[in-house]
């Protein structure tokens, strides 16, 4: 039976007001905006719709959803059931906190390692929160397995994975035996909404909650104690802008007078 785990992320909304966005440079943390919940990664949620739609074109499958994260990570794992995945695994320990894309992907590939036989690994092609999208070609790294980006479309077949990717300038189809890892970006059409009866469902559903430990994992792996890349800073830019009119009595005039600022700003 073919099995499939959806790597799934709860960041904050996207949707928020920009000017409730908030951080702590001592503490190089983003704060909660109050009164507005994280929600899960709309493009890990389109690779729970792959994985889906693929369940829908082969029959018998399985999916799992995997998640890192505090206690309240539950609730991208709930939605992702709710859309019809069959179970779930979230990584909560303190060793986990504040590990970079690296380090994430060590605690997330060790947990597909446990999840074993895997076919496929959808993650979304990046997160919206910190925007770097690496680590599901580290996962694919420490997995040993290829990893196809930014797909729009999917499809298996006799132990094939049929992928289309989205390009710059277009499209590309590319082919890889399974195993395999796959980054799903928003061309591949909106995911399906849970109906009522589906969110009734997933609060029955199994999820698993493993810590380090429970991954075979030493603490100086994961998290910050294992992470390779250090924050020097996290800070809201700030975004000055000054205006000055330039006048004239004709065009001409005005357009000599801009062009001797410029060239006295040494920017002509």
């Amino acid at each position: 039976m073919l099995h499939m785990i959806c790597c799934v992320k709860q960041v904050p909304d996207p949707e928020a007001p920009a000017s409730q966005f908030k951080v702590d440079e001592a503490a190089k943390k983003v704060l909660p905006i109050p009164g507005v919940d994280p929600v899960a990664d709309e493009y890990a949620v389109r690779g729970v719709e792959a994985a889906l739609r693929i369940r829908e074109a082969v029959g018998e499958a399985k999916i799992t959803i995997l998640t890192l994260g505090p206690e309240a990570a539950r609730d991208a794992v709930k939605k992702a059931l709710a859309m019809g995945a069959d179970e779930g695994v979230q990584l909560t320990d303190k060793a986990f906190e504040d590990g970079d894309s690296f380090a994430t992907a060590r605690a997330l590939a060790a947990a597909i390692k446990k999840l074993e036989p895997v076919d496929i690994v959808f993650c979304g092609r990046q997160a919206p929160d910190w925007d770097v999208g690496v680590t599901p070609s580290v996962i694919a790294e420490l997995l040993g397995v290829p990893c196809v980006t930014r797909a729009c479309d999917v499809k298996v077949s006799d132990g094939t994975l049929k992928v289309e990717r989205v390009l710059m300038d277009g499209f590309e189809t590319v082919e890889v035996r399974l195993p395999a890892v796959v980054t799903i970006s928003n061309e591949l059409g909106e995911p399906r909404y849970p109906q009522l009866r589906e969110i009734m469902a997933a609060a029955r559903k199994p999820v698993a909650v493993w810590s380090a430990a429970d991954l075979g994992l030493d603490p100086s792996q994961v998290g910050a104690a294992g992470s390779v890349l250090s924050l020097d800073r996290l800070y809201v830019p700030v975004q000055e802008a000054q205006c000055e009119f330039i006048e004239g009595e004709t065009m001409e005039e005005a357009a000599e007078k801009l062009a001797t600022k410029l060239r006295e700003a040494k920017l002509i």
